[in-house]
């Protein structure tokens, strides 16, 4: 959870719901809460996403591999797996079933409330962090088969060990690295909740747990009205012996007051505050290369504890006992605990920000608190479709330009691109793309009629009948002498006929000849309908006409991988058409790359533009519905969120859309940003007068506040930069 970068309010309701989690822990079992910095290995980054072998893109990909490499070297490479381990004594296995199945409900319904999902780990799974931590990731990809061991006589133990292990009065030596247990041994009156997150900051491979056993509430306040009792007792006798000397107006000593208040402070949070008391221990293991870093990493470590006021000390003949206590076996070995209550304990928060590092990523830039890589899949999220908003010049052509780069890169996805201001020609160049020009006196032309044969679910003739019928609406309603103007119920008809004839021959195999928009006008005639000859003569400017451009067979590559449809000189009069007949014919492409297994990308900047005609705005929200079962990915890049939330459909496609790239806003958009994904101050301060390439995503439930500042001095921004004088 973005725990650091939320509002007063919502870190409050996270601290409240962290109570609650804490509180409804089982008194049967003991709870520990780890943390565990994991350095990333570079074979594991390098397979986020791996080039796809094209020889084109060698120069740009070995530039992105040095850019990376020194993005790593900057974060030091760093991720915090938290874990949460339950452990408890049963009778037998099928009663710690039971129980594990009971629990496992519980937190997993606990964390959702935290905007969080947890996943129960398999012994694989449990083995990997060992092995991560023991031997660093240092030996490749973590494999192995517990019936293979088992039937060759190996344990596994065997592929998770160090190769030597030996515990010092203070240290522990494991294989050639260092490691020092230290623990938390006075806690202050108050504790601060970024305690624990500024100790896992420290970028070192280490394990901090939080062992936390829940005391039964009866027994509890049992054991703390004796304790009162007991201080009762000692007053009472102070003041008798005071009494005893005279001494009739001396008051209580203020230890024994300060005492006397905390223990029923304490008694007051059991019973009136719905409190629970916790016997807790803190522990950390850090790992270093030498003794002498060991000692200064310790060091630094305790400092950073002073500076909460919280006293950390080594454990002393102990490390051992730490060393099976902080790492998350279920154990608790060394005797240190301390009593707090429910929310005491809960302050011990472990969560920070939100780490965005999928398997086949893509890269976005680095996370603005953390400083790790940025890798999304957006294949991964429940829809793939995303937006990108930002003023002008505030990076988020070079961001879209980024996306479309590293996916012709490190992909083999078709991509495409609709370009109205023929900005995106030199980089679809560049990468080997086709560039279609599509103007009243551009020799390129795309068959209006062009279908997809090979469509599961719907009548191929009857989706370019429904086309048709929305061209001819808006031709009907923009130069229409009817009353009311528009496509009326004859004309449908009279539309759905020709379109049916026109491609009986092509349907049926007699020819391998697509129909055009010639032929279908020719049929328009050849109906006895006086309004059949009304619908061919709003046709005729566009057949035979000058505006003929859509009339002809295809002449364009449309199948190649990456191509980009500059609509920069589509005039007017054919742009409502224009736009139709293109979307159309991306979506022939989209569900002839599903039959491939083949994912598309479709990038439309200036989204707005498509907002003002009602049907390429409709389309375009079908698309948006329509298009994740297809396998393709949608992204509209438009500067203001404004224009998408004051349209209907547009605000359809921001709902249906998991994505969003969210560069420097206009104030007006900030506020509507706030509104619509509850964003807090903080984290709107990353889109407040920000500089290029800086502001927030959302993934999925993710908001992350992330930078991107790109090196100047390499190909790629040359391809990609649209500042005047660059490029």
């Amino acid at each position: 959870m973005n725990y650091a970068v939320a509002s007063d309010d919502d870190q409050l309701s996270m601290f409240l719901a962290h109570s609650a989690l804490i509180n409804g822990l089982p008194t049967d079992a003991m709870a520990k809460i780890s943390v565990f910095n994991r350095q990333l290995s570079k074979e594991v980054l390098s397979s986020l996403a791996t080039p796809n072998g094209e020889e084109n893109y060698k120069v740009y990909a070995e530039e992105l591999a040095e850019i990376f490499s020194d993005k790593m070297a900057d974060s030091n490479n760093i991720v915090h797996d938290k874990f949460i381990t339950i452990s408890s004594e049963k009778k037998n296995v099928e009663e710690s079933r039971t129980f594990f199945t009971r629990v496992g409900n519980d937190l997993t319904a606990d964390y959702a409330k935290l905007s969080s999902k947890t996943t129960e780990l398999g012994y694989k799974e449990r083995l990997r962090i060992f092995y991560d931590f023991f031997r660093n990731g240092d030996s490749g990809e973590f494999e192995f088969d517990m019936k293979k061991a088992i039937a060759k006589g190996k344990h596994f133990k065997d592929k998770i060990c160090p190769d030597s292990i030996e515990f010092k009065s203070d240290h522990i030596r494991m294989g050639e690295k260092f490691a020092r247990v230290i623990f938390l041994k006075e806690y202050p009156s108050f504790l601060k909740d970024s305690m624990l997150s500024e100790l896992t900051d420290f970028s070192r491979s280490m394990m901090l747990s939080v062992d936390i056993q829940p005391i039964a509430t009866d027994d509890a306040v049992k054991q703390v009205q004796k304790k009162l009792l007991a201080i009762e007792t000692d007053i009472t006798k102070w003041q008798q012996k005071q009494n005893m000397n005279n001494n009739f107006s001396a008051n209580i000593p203020y230890e024994m007051e300060q005492m006397r208040k905390e223990i029923k402070e304490f008694l007051d949070d059991l019973t009136t505050r719905d409190q629970r008391m916790m016997f807790v221990t803190v522990t950390l293991v850090h790992v270093a290369d030498s003794l002498d870093e060991l000692n200064n990493d310790t060091e630094t470590l305790l400092s950073i504890g002073r500076k909460h006021l919280c006293n950390f000390a080594i454990l002393r003949y102990q490390q051992e006992d730490g060393f099976n206590t902080v790492l998350p076996y279920g154990l608790m070995k060394i005797k240190a605990v301390r009593t707090l209550t429910t929310e005491s304990t809960a302050v011990l928060m472990p969560y920070k920000t939100q780490e965005i590092i999928d398997p086949g990523g893509l890269y976005y830039g680095i996370n603005a608190i953390s400083h790790n890589l940025l890798m999304c899949n957006r294949k991964l999220l429940l829809n793939g479709n995303g937006f990108v908003l930002g003023v002008s010049g505030s990076g988020k052509s070079f961001a879209s330009k980024l996306e479309i780069a590293l996916a012709a890169i490190f992909s083999k996805d078709d991509i495409i691109v609709i370009d109205p201001e023929r900005e995106y020609a030199p980089l679809i160049k560049n990468l080997g793309g086709e560039n279609i020009k599509l103007s009243v006196s551009s020799s390129n032309h795309i068959n209006a009629m062009a279908i997809n044969k090979d469509v599961d679910d719907e009548n191929p003739v009857s989706m370019k009948s429904e086309l048709l019928i929305s061209i001819f609406d808006e031709l009907l309603k923009s130069g229409s002498s009817r009353m009311g103007g528009g496509v009326g119920a004859k004309d449908k008809s009279i539309i759905d006929r020709c379109t049916i004839r026109v491609f009986a021959d092509y349907m049926n195999g007699r020819t391998d000849k697509e129909p055009t928009l010639m032929q279908l006008r020719d049929e328009l005639l050849n109906q006895p309908e006086a309004e059949a000859h009304d619908l061919a003569l709003c046709l005729e400017m566009f057949t035979t006409g000058s505006l003929n451009a859509f009339a002809h067979q295809s002449n364009v590559d449309v199948n190649k991988r990456i191509i980009s449809y500059d609509i920069l000189e589509l005039g007017e009069q054919m742009k409502s058409i224009g736009l139709l007949i293109m979307l159309d014919n991306i979506m022939n492409r989209v569900i002839e790359n599903r039959k491939k297994g083949k994912y598309t990308r479709v990038y439309i900047d200036e989204a707005h533009l498509f907002f003002k005609n009602q049907y390429s705005a409709d389309f375009l929200l079908k698309a948006w519905k329509r298009f994740r079962k297809y396998g393709g990915l949608l992204t509209g890049i438009t500067q203001n969120i404004s224009d998408c939330l004051l349209n209907e459909t547009a605000r359809g496609m921001l709902s249906n859309s998991e994505f969003l790239l969210m560069l420097n806003q206009s104030p007006s958009d900030r506020k509507d940003l706030s509104e619509l994904l509850n964003i807090s101050d903080t984290q709107m301060s990353y889109i407040t007068n920000a500089g290029a390439g800086r502001g927030l995503i959302k993934v999925g439930g993710s908001i992350v506040p992330f930078v991107n500042d790109f090196p100047t001095d390499t190909e790629l921004y040359k391809l990609m930069s649209t500042k005047p004088g660059e490029g």
